[in-house]
């Protein structure tokens, strides 16, 4: 049992691997989680916020939370390392090609001539199989370029200036999920000229790279709390970087 009052022991990724963690599951629920929720609950609703000078500003509502995952990406990677983030992001990837699975066969059964939900459900539930396919690629390449910029960072910085870290790897995750994502799912799609897509792959990065320095002192304190919990601070000298494994 670890001593939750002592300093947590910096470890090579290697002299953990097997090693049972406390938090480690609920981290990863989380993770999931998140992630499910944001693309069901956030991804098809365009709300709108009143900026004074400006007026009406529209935005996607899974803005708010998308990020969220991101953040807990972090928080994985500096905590536990490379591997088990690795490990959590086949997880998220597995979990959403169930959700769309799932989504597709829920949708297409005959409804009940009783049941008047069906037009609501399939506005809600309904999957345009471009923006499917965008979204998924967008995230699996934008976790692990997160993950892996975090943790070559914190070799560099030798694990000091955390937020340099947490900053550096949302900047280059968000970007290349991004610039996935937004040509791959509405460049060429009706309503949306090239400068469009452009604009609003800009503003969304930007807006989720803000999330990101918002919640740099909860993170903090988050890291800071599981670090001292389990005892670690991992660094991933000789990890295998690859992407195209789950073994940790």
């Amino acid at each position: 049992m670890n001593d939750s009052s002592a300093a947590p022991v910096a470890s090579d990724a290697e002299a953990i691997r097997g090693r049972h963690f406390r938090y480690f599951d609920f981290v990863m629920a989380a993770f999931v989680t998140i992630l499910l929720l944001s693309n069901v609950l956030g991804a098809g609703k365009v709300a709108v916020v009143h900026i004074p000078g400006i007026g009406p500003w529209p935005f996607g509502a899974g803005i708010l939370f998308f990020p969220v995952g991101y953040v807990i990406g972090d928080i994985m990677t500096e905590v536990y390392g490379y591997g088990r983030a690795r490990r959590c992001i086949w997880a998220g990837t597995a979990a959403l090609l169930f959700m769309v699975v799932m989504s597709l066969v829920v949708v297409a059964l005959p409804p009940d001539k009783n049941w008047t939900g069906q037009a609501a459900y399939e506005q809600v539930f309904g999957q345009v199989p471009r923006i499917v396919v965008a979204s998924i690629t967008a995230f699996w390449a934008g976790e692990f370029v997160n993950s892996y910029v975090l943790a070559k960072m914190k070799l560099w910085t030798g694990g000091k200036h955390l937020w340099t870290r947490t900053i550096g790897s949302t900047v280059a995750g968000q970007g290349v999920d991004s610039l996935i994502f937004y040509p791959l799912a509405f460049l060429g799609a009706e309503g949306w000229t090239s400068n469009l897509v452009f604009k609003v792959l800009v503003t969304q990065w930007v807006l989720k790279v803000s999330w990101e320095v918002i919640l740099t002192p909860a993170t903090y304190v988050v890291v800071n709390f599981l670090k001292k919990r389990e005892g670690i601070d991992v660094f991933d000298e000789g990890t295998d970087f690859t992407p195209f494994r789950t073994r940790v």
